[in-house]
């Protein structure tokens, strides 16, 4: 089986959802005997190359070198026709959810979004969550199938390391239209607040109580150098603004810490956050959904624990 991964970046950096898709891949390959190819717009492959990975492809044309959903369509329907992989993977990026929907169609080809696993039962069959994240779907699918992965489905500490060589593939894109002007780069937050470069997040949810008691967050917060995020119930009251609301109508994060303080864990919030490294989770409700993604659980009335753990911290530095 042959598994095509695109390798997204972002100011020249792996974007990370992407990383998350080649790690879905790599397990794909394991479990068929396949091998796995990257494929990268332009000539930055350096980061790439500590994978374990049969090729990187980079595909070369000047039009790729900025985002152009157009440009990006024409260069993988061309790739796709060449090289006739039998599954393509993205990570499930605004990017993706962009210029991936034309590329199926252009190709004719199913395209499953979103997807948070899969299972190898002759016929590849791929769990995506509907309903809001309340159902699980399993969709069997034959034949070549375009595949984006969740933010946070698959770990980047699973990625395989290994060494890989590069060979170019150039493709022409004379007949594009130019009907896209390049503007501003889309950027999450686009306040004062920018969550996704955060290393530690102290996360706070309705369980906080009322406006008022957003202070104890606060000091907590900077006794750890953190920033400060949110469920979306604490945005609709008007306690923070919308930049620090993470989630699937927020931010997408992936500190190294998140501390999520009386937050439940609805799946629209933990599709904004699961994918970091540690997470701490607070709250009186021991059958709080956010308990099963933690790595950590406190059930403890967080006004009990918050004001002395910040104290605690305070004296040691």
């Amino acid at each position: 089986m042959k598994i095509y991964t695109f390798l997204q970046q972002n100011d020249g950096k792996p974007n990370r959802n992407s990383l998350e898709a080649l790690a879905a891949a790599q397990q794909l390959a394991e479990q068929t005997g396949g091998s796995v190819s990257a494929i990268v717009f332009g000539t930055d492959i350096e980061t790439f190359t500590k994978y374990d990975l049969a090729e990187i492809i980079q595909v070369q044309n000047n039009q790729l070198e900025n985002f152009n959903p157009l440009a990006y369509v024409s260069a993988f329907e061309n790739l796709i026709n060449a090289e006739s992989p039998d599954l393509v993977l993205f990570g499930h990026t605004y990017e993706t959810r962009d210029w991936v929907p034309r590329l199926s169609a252009r190709l004719d080809i199913p395209f499953l979004t979103d997807c948070i696993g899969f299972k190898n039962e002759d016929e590849f069959v791929f769990t995506r969550q509907i309903n809001q994240g309340k159902i699980n779907s399993d969709v069997k699918t034959t034949g070549l199938t375009i595949i984006s992965i969740q933010s946070g489905a698959y770990r980047l500490d699973s990625l395989k390391s290994g060494s890989s060589i590069a060979r170019e593939f150039t493709v022409d894109l004379s007949g594009i239209a130019q009907s896209i002007r390049k503007g501003e780069k889309f950027q999450e937050a686009k306040g004062s607040v920018d969550l996704s470069r955060a290393e530690v997040i102290i996360a706070v949810g309705r369980g906080i109580g009322k406006e008022e008691n957003m202070d104890v967050i606060k000091e907590l917060a900077k006794a750890l150098n953190a920033e400060i995020g949110s469920s979306r119930p604490v945005v609709d009251y008007g306690w923070l603004p919308h930049e620090h609301q993470v989630g699937s109508s927020g931010q997408t994060v992936s500190p190294k810490l998140y501390f999520a303080i009386g937050i439940s864990g609805a799946i629209q919030h933990q599709v904004g956050m699961k994918s970091s490294d540690n997470i701490i989770a607070l709250n009186k409700d021991e059958n709080a959904p956010i308990f099963e993604i933690a790595d950590f659980g406190v059930v403890a009335d967080l006004f009990e624990i918050i004001p002395n753990l910040t104290e605690k911290i305070n004296s040691l530095s």
